[in-house]
């Protein structure tokens, strides 16, 4: 597996030596590669909401050049999106 170097801010550095004092990870190198997964995992995630919203973007122009509208308001919607997310 490759090595490599770090540097972190003294906050960064007690937060990682208060986590593996805690017996959540057994090293330095556990913690970081799960922080890594983590944020590899949500970049995915907000990569795909942004391809999905690309693609409802483009449903909405193509709709709306064949003059297919909606009589909804912009809050309904909002408020519709809000409620499907929770």
């Amino acid at each position: 597996m490759p090595t490599m170097n770090v540097n972190l801010t003294p906050e960064m550095a007690q937060f990682v030596s208060e986590e593996i004092a805690s017996g959540d990870y057994a090293s330095a190198s556990e913690l970081v590669r799960d922080a890594l997964r983590l944020l590899k995992r949500d970049r995915d995630m907000e990569k795909e909401k942004l391809e999905i919203l690309r693609r409802e973007i483009s449903l909405g122009i193509e709709q709306a050049q064949r003059g297919e509208f909606s009589e909804r308001s912009i809050e309904d919607i909002v408020a519709d999106v809000l409620r499907d997310e929770a």
